[in-house]
Parts: structure tokens; sequence; C-alpha cells
């Protein structure tokens, strides 16, 4: 009877595994004129995008640059049964009666990267290869200073790229007289093609200044071609495709190689979404122009670790992708088996055996489902965290480039290459969340590390409350709680941390708590880091405070603005942290030598002029300063008689709260207005001891003493030695 059950499940489970291998409900047909990088790049782009659209099947097949078989594989494609076809045209109008017959089969056809003389095409999708052709011509002759000569290398001929941009080409050139078609040689976009062709050439003609190849793989072979005939100096070399990844244009751009090259964008995401958009009868664009953007060595560098991140998160994807299916497809499994165990009850409902075989099965089914939810939630956890930490780290730097002057006041080129870079992390970032059906997490507010108010001395001098060693206290200014968190977690472990998410509230802060320093971001809403720099180093209260500018805005002009408004240092986004961690310690350090300059005078608190010239990078008092340090040493030295003179009142005369005032004070001096001002009383007590004949008694009252016994022992505590003792000498 077990036999009899297991054969019954066997024949349930060929029956369930046929019915589920049913044919896809869109099957696309895709006819490559060729294969290369660019081509692989677009047919993994392609693939990528299915991963949202489970009932698609993509078929790709590959010409080689033969029109002969390309046309026998459309025709292949159109027989097994296609629901759409996507060709890339090998020639103008060498394969037009294979997409001619495709379509009158009611076949909507999709034309891309290539054109056809053919009028029997559902939509067109590519870039504009005549103005790609013109800006390279443009560029070329303003690298040139509009005289010199140039060789071109062509494309396949026949092929609507290479007659495109070779019409662009000789329009944009043909404007400047003085500039030479050295000659336009005839390539089929392979590297060896454009070498041969440059070495027949080359017994003729060897002195050109500009070399323009219709893609990047063409240029390296005329250098090959003319590195090896010794030609010296070699010409500049521009191209076409800009491909990411090792030995594509962007990397030989940044390494110098080509001067420059041309963005050819694949958008294979885009090609497939036009293509579900026909066969859903959802509205979609006739004709699409993709957009595209020069490379230069001004951007290829950006573009290099922008294109290798993408790659790797892409790859990264891919295997996500591949666990994704593996999970699904046990899942498959798990359900089919549930199925059969169903089926098994229904057929064999008074058997008891085959209830008991249901019923094991049952909970076995169960306990591995359970299990199974908890590894792949593990799973999409782990990922998830893996995931996402860089995405932001991509996003994160292009929204701030986007927040610049640089950009806004960039060519149209920039913009769109920044437009394709950024919508290309938005797409991967939207990418990740739907595979991995992401939670948003809200990244935690961060938290103001307050510091205490000092308690400055009310009567007669004595010490101050809090003149105890502390950490030195900073100030963080920036807009995004992400970056507040960052720089607070490199900071925290040296300083005191105090933070503020705009320049007005910093600015608050800045006057209430007096920080040792200042660190801001440039772009902030409310009031930007600039002005909030400025109004630090205008305000008395906080002008004797280092302000350090953190920003991504790195042209020189806008270094230059930073130091303008006042700050003490300037660095760029990205930023190391040993480097920002060094600079504070460094303007700190500097602050601290600033302050033993002051040792020499301070009963005048005038600065001691040093013995040596300052050594470079010293600081010196600001204006702001200056005055502030005259005022005060005017407001102690009118009143060293008052004996009721006391910090509330030096307060209240320099318009500053007692908190305020210590704080200023003590990081220009090292020491507290306390301090300075018995000080001050001292060295005017011990010049009338030595230059006058008036007793102790009379010199202690005279300088704001309240009592002599008093005045002999902070005078002892001074100088070393008692008033006595130096009416003695």
């Amino acid at each position: 009877m077990e036999k009899q059950a297991l054969y019954i499940i066997l024949l349930l489970s060929l029956l369930t595994s046929s019915c589920h291998q049913q044919r896809k409900q869109y099957v696309i047909g895709v006819s490559q004129c060729s294969e290369d990088i660019w081509r692989e790049k677009q047919n993994r782009e392609m693939r990528m995008g299915t991963y949202f659209h489970d009932d698609v099947e993509l078929r790709f097949t590959s010409a080689l640059d033969s029109d002969e078989r390309q046309r026998q594989q459309i025709d292949s494609l159109v027989a097994g049964g296609i629901d759409l076809l996507i060709v890339a045209p090998n020639q103008v109008n060498t394969i037009n009666p294979a997409i001619d017959r495709a379509y009158d089969q009611g076949i909507p056809v999709i034309v891309f990267e290539r054109k056809t003389d053919s009028q029997k095409y559902t939509a067109y999708i590519g870039t504009d290869n005549y103005e790609m052709g013109r800006l390279m011509g443009e560029y070329i002759a303003s690298r040139l200073n509009g005289k010199g000569r140039v060789l071109e290398i062509m494309g396949l001929k026949g092929s609507s790229p290479a007659i495109e941009r070779h019409n662009g080409f000789a329009d944009a050139t043909g404007r400047h007289p003085d500039i030479q078609l050295a000659a336009t040689l005839q390539g089929d976009w392979t590297e060896e093609s454009a070498y041969e062709a440059t070495r027949g050439w080359l017994s003729a003609n060897t002195r050109i200044d500009f070399v323009f190849a219709q893609n990047d793989r063409m240029a390296m072979g005329v250098r090959r071609a003319l590195m090896e005939a010794g030609i010296q100096p070699l010409p500049h070399f521009c191209g076409i495709d800009g491909l990411p990844g090792e030995g594509g244009g962007i990397q030989l751009v940044r390494d110098g190689i080509l001067d420059a090259s041309y963005l050819y964008p694949t958008h294979g995401d885009q090609l497939l979404d036009l293509a579900i958009n026909i066969l859903k009868g959802e509205p979609y664009e006739k004709e699409t122009k993709l957009q595209s953007a020069l490379v230069t060595r001004d951007n290829a560098n950006v573009l290099f670790m922008q294109s290798e991140e993408t790659k790797r998160q892409s790859n990264y994807i891919d295997r996500l992708s591949e666990q994704s299916n593996l999970y699904l497809s046990q899942l498959g499994t798990q359900r089919v088996i549930t199925i059969l165990s169903v089926g098994s009850v229904l057929l064999l409902l008074g058997v008891v055996f085959i209830i008991y075989i249901y019923t094991r099965q049952r909970t076995r089914i169960d306990k591995e489902r359970r299990q199974m939810e908890r590894q792949q939630l593990d799973f999409y956890t782990t990922v998830s965290h893996q995931l996402r930490t860089p995405l932001t780290l991509i996003e994160g730097p292009l929204s701030q480039l986007a927040a610049t002057t640089e950009m806004t006041d960039a060519s149209n080129e920039t913009k769109h290459l920044f437009d394709i870079v950024r919508r290309n992390a938005q797409q991967l970032t939207s990418l990740v969340n739907k595979i991995l059906k992401a939670e948003t997490h809200e990244t935690p507010q961060a938290t103001d590390d307050t510091m205490a108010d000092s308690e400055l001395p009310t009567a007669e001098p004595t010490a101050d409350a809090n003149e105890n060693a502390e950490r030195p206290t900073i100030l963080i200014v920036d807009d995004n709680a992400d970056i507040l968190t960052y720089l607070r977690k490199i900071l925290e472990n040296r300083y005191i941390v105090l933070e503020a998410d705009n320049g007005e509230h910093g600015l608050q802060q800045a006057r209430q708590e007096v920080p040792d320093i200042i660190v801001s971001d440039v772009m902030m809403p409310v009031m930007n880091g600039l002005e909030f720099c400025q109004r630090v180093k205008n305000d008395t209260v906080t002008s004797h405070i280092p302000v350090v500018l953190l920003t991504a805005r790195a042209l020189s002009k806008h270094q230059i603005e930073g130091y303008q408004s006042g700050a003490d240092a300037y660095l760029t986004k990205p930023f190391s942290a040993d480097v920002l961690l060094a600079r504070v310690d460094n303007l700190l350090r500097n602050r601290r030598q600033l302050r033993n300059l002051f040792k020499g005078k301070q009963d005048s608190l005038e600065p001691a002029t040093p013995s040596q010239p300052t050594p470079r990078g010293e600081e010196t008092l600001s204006i702001h300063d200056q005055e502030f340090i005259e005022k005060f040493r005017k407001a102690i030295e009118g009143r060293l008689t008052d004996s009721e003179f006391s910090v509330e009142a030096l307060s209240a005369e320099m318009n500053l709260s007692r908190v305020q005032l210590y704080r200023k004070i003590k990081a220009l001096t090292g020491s507290s207005p306390v301090e300075l001002l018995r000080k001050a009383r001292l060295n005017r007590g011990r010049k009338l001891l030595e230059t006058t004949g008036k007793s102790i008694s009379e010199v202690a009252y005279e300088v704001g003493f309240t009592a002599p016994s008093y005045f002999t022992k902070c005078f002892k505590d001074e100088f070393g030695i008692s008033p006595s003792e130096l009416g003695a000498r």
C-alpha cells in the first residue's frame, strides 16, 4: 500500500510540474548587431530590469557585424514566437526586409542605438549621434584654438552612428577655416580596423595635432599605430563611448591616454520599460533621445569612482537576485508538496496510511517553511545593512554637489552628466529597496551635549569656581543630522561637543556657551556657514573663537570666500577624520601659544613683543580682539583703587555676562578676569612700594584690597617675597 501511495504522489507531481512549465506572458527578442563591452552592459541592464517583471522573457542574439546573420536571426526570433522585437541594425538599410517582415506580422518593433531606413517600426530610442559628433568637433576646435590638422576614424561603413557622427563633426570643424582635416579613415568600430587603416595612411602623411575616433577602441588603435611609427610628439586623442570599468573610456581619460570621450548611454533598463509599455498598451514616446555628456580630465575621476561603485552594487544585486530566485524556487517546491499532500488526502481519503503520510509530511513542511522564513528574514536584514550604507554614501555626496553654486553655474553638458549619475544612483537605490522590500528607518536625531555655566566670584578676588582643567569645548553646526552624529562620534572622546542644526542656532549657542572652537558646514538653511562665520568673527563675545568650515565647495574661489569670511581653516568633503582632528588640535595649540605672549605684561594686558620673528603660521589677535583687550585694560586700570569693583561690575561695564566674559578672557589670555584684576592690582602695588614711601597698608588700600594682610599674602604668592622684604631691598 505504501508503494501505491508513492506512485500516486509521483504521478501528481509530474502533472503539477507540467502545469507550472508555462510560457512567459511576454517574450521579447533582442537582435544585437555585434558584441562588445557596451552591448554587454546594455544586455545586463535589460536583464536586471526583468527583476521587476516576472512575466517577461528575453531572448538575445548577436550578428557579429554580419548583415546576413542578423536577418536570419530576426527571422528565427519571429518564428520562435516573440511578442516584441528590439533591434540594433548593423547598417542603415541592409536588414530592412527582416524588420519589415516582423512588423507586418503584427510584432511591435523597437529600433535602438542605430537607425534604419525602414519606416516599419513602433518606436526608436537612442542618442543624437549628429549632436555628439558636432560637440566633439567643437571641443577639438577649442582645444586647437581654431588651428591644426585633425585625423578622423569612422565606424562601420553604412551604419547610422558612423554617418551622423561624421556629419556633425564635419559641420563643426567646417566653421573653422584653419582646421585642416588631414584624412577620414574607415574603420569598423574595432581597434584593429583603426590600427590597420592608420598604418596604411602613415606612409603618405605623418603630422597631425588631434585624432577624432568615432569610438574609444578605434582611438586606441590609432594611438598604437602612431606609437609604433615613432610619431613624436603624439597628438591628442578623442573617442566616444565613455564606458566605465577597467580599460573603459572614462579610465583612459582619467589616466591621460585620451584627451576626452563622450558618454554613449546604454540605458537597457529604460529600453525594457519602453518595451513593457508598448506590450501593455500604456503611453510611450515614438522617438526617445537619450542624453549624454562630455568626459574630460575635470570629471573623469569622479565618474570612474561612481561607475565602479555602481558596478559593485549591481554585482551585489545580481547575487541577491540569484539568492532570491533560489528561495522562491524552494518556496515553490514547498507549495507543490503541499498541493500534492492535499491531493493525496482527497484521492485516498479512506486510507489511514495516507492520512498518516500526509500528516507527517505537512508537519515537516511547516517546520521547514518556518525555518526558511527565519533564514530569509536574516538574509534580507544582513543584505539591507550591507547595501544601504554604501548607497547612502553615493547619494549623499551627489546631493551635496547638487546644492553647490558650481553645479548651478555649470554648462548643460555637465548638468546632463550629473543628472545621469544621480538618476542611476536613485534607480539603484529604488531597485535595492524593491528587491529587499526594505523598511525605512528614521535616523535618530542628535542630542546636544551642554556644558554647565562657570561660576565666577562675586567679591574680593578668590579662586574662580570653574578654573579646574576641562576638556576643550567644540561647537559643530550642520543641518544634516547624520553629519552631526558622525562628527560627534569623531570628536566626543577629546572634546565637550555642542551641536546646532543651522547658522542661526549656532550663533546663539556660540554666544551663550563661548566654545573653544567651532566646526561648521557652509550650505545650511536659515543662515549659511559663510554668514555664520562672519557674524562669529564680528561679535565681541565670539570673535576670538577659531572656525573650521567643512563643505563640498572645493573650488579655489569657494575657499577664498571661506577665508574672507574669517574662517581659520577650510576642509572639503569628503574629509578625513584624522585630518579634521589634527587641524582642530593645531588651531587650539596655536591659541595656547598666542596666550603665552601675554605673560610679559599681564598688568596692562598688552601682548609682549616676541624676541624672535613670529613663526610662520602663528596666529595673532584680530582687530576685534585687540579692541576688546584695550577696552578690558582700560576698564581695569580705571577701577584699580575701587575695592568694591567686582567681576560682576566688570562684566556689566564690558556689556557681557559673567560667563561670556570669563570664557572670552580665559581663551585670549589663559587667565580668568579675577586673576587679571588681582595681578594688575599687585603689579600696581609693587610699583608704588618701589617708587613711593607709602606704607604697606596705604598701598594695599590704594590698589583696591580691603585688608593689608590679604594684600601681603597675595603679594608673596605672586612675587615670592613679602612687601616688607621688597622695601628692605
